[in-house]
C-alpha cells in the first residue's frame, strides 16, 4: 500500500437519542493509503455516512484516533473536497460562482481562482456552462459541477457521500467513468492522484470504481472484510460483463447479506 493517508484506529460512535445511547460505530481500523480508492459499502443505518463525517471532522467520534495526513483529526478540517447525494448547487449563483464558492469560504481571491474553475468545468464537459443557473443544467451536469467545486482548492482528499445515487442508471454509468477520468485514472500515476474514500449502496459501482472495497455490518457499523479489486486500470464499461467482475461482486454480495445468491445489487 502506498504510504497512509486516512489512518482510522478503533474508531466508536455513540449517540444519545430519546430512548438511550444508540452505537453507530464500533471499532473502525482502517488504514487507506495515498492515491487509493477506497468505497463503503453496508446496508442502510450501518454508519458510512457517519464514519465519512468523522474522518472530516465534522462529528467527534465517541472512541479511538483518527488521523489524515499524519495529523489528529479533532475539528473540521480545511484541505478537502465533499461531494454529496445532492448537488447543493445555490440556485442563485451561476455555475462558475457555485465552483468559485469554496475560495471566497475559504478568504481566498476568488477572482485569481476563475482560471481553475474554468479549467476544471471545461475537463468535466461543462466548458460553455459556467454562465448558467443550476436549473438550467441536468442532473448529472449539476453533480458534476459540485465535483469541479470540490477539487477547486486542489484537496488531497475527497470525501465521496453516494454522490450518484439519485441519478438514473445511464447518468450513474456515465458519472462513474467522468469521475475515474477526473481522478486520474489514465494519466497519472498512484501518488499523483487524489485519495478518495466513497460511500455507495451499490456493489457494481464499488467494483468498477475502487482499488479496495470495505464491507460493513448492520449497526454497529464493524468491518467485516477488506476486499481488493484485481481488476485493470483503466476501468471500461466492458469489463462489467468479465468473469473477474461478477466473481467479484459477488464476493461482496455474499460478506454482505451471508447469502449464496445468484444477483447483486446494481
Amino acid at each position: 500500500m502506498a504510504s497512509a493517508l486516512i489512518d482510522l484506529d478503533r474508531v466508536g460512535m455513540t449517540y444519545q437519542a430519546a430512548s438511550g445511547p444508540v452505537e453507530a460505530l464500533a471499532g473502525i481500523s482502517l488504514t487507506v493509503g495515498t492515491g487509493e480508492f477506497v468505497s463503503l459499502v453496508g446496508p442502510s443505518g450501518c454508519g458510512k455516512s457517519t464514519l465519512l463525517r468523522i474522518v472530516a471532522g465534522l462529528r467527534p467520534a465517541t472512541q479511538g484516533t483518527i488521523t489524515v495526513a499524519g495529523r489528529k483529526v479533532d475539528r473540521p478540517i480545511a484541505d478537502i473536497g465533499m461531494v454529496f447525494q445532492q448537488p447543493i448547487l445555490l440556485k442563485w449563483r451561476s455555475i462558475l460562482d457555485n465552483v468559485l464558492l469554496p475560495a471566497e469560504l475559504a478568504g481566498k481571491n476568488a477572482a485569481a481562482l476563475e482560471p481553475r474553475a474554468l479549467g476544471l468545468l471545461e475537463m468535466a464537459g461543462l466548458g460553455g456552462f459556467g454562465g448558467r443557473l443550476p436549473r438550467e443544467l441536468s442532473g448529472g451536469m449539476q453533480q458534476r459541477a459540485s465535483l469541479c467545486r470540490a477539487l477547486l482548492l486542489d484537496p488531497p482528499l475527497l470525501l465521496m457521500d453516494e454522490p450518484f445515487g439519485a441519478l438514473d442508471a445511464m447518468t450513474r454509468d456515465d458519472m462513474a467513468l467522468e469521475l475515474l477520468r477526473i481522478w486520474g485514472e489514465r494519466d497519472l500515476g498512484r501518488e499523483a492522484r487524489k485519495t478518495v474514500l466513497f460511500v455507495t449502496h451499490s456493489i457494481a459501482e464499488a467494483v468498477f470504481l475502487s482499488d479496495r472495497v470495505v464491507v460493513m455490518s448492520p449497526r454497529p457499523g464493524r468491518i467485516v472484510a477488506d476486499l481488493e479489486i484485481d481488476l485493470p486500470r483503466p476501468r471500461t464499461v466492458e469489463m462489467r460483463a468479465s468473469e473477474a467482475f461478477g466473481r467479484l461482486s459477488l464476493d461482496i454480495f455474499r460478506t454482505l447479506t451471508g447469502r449464496e445468491g445468484t444477483g447483486t445489487s446494481t
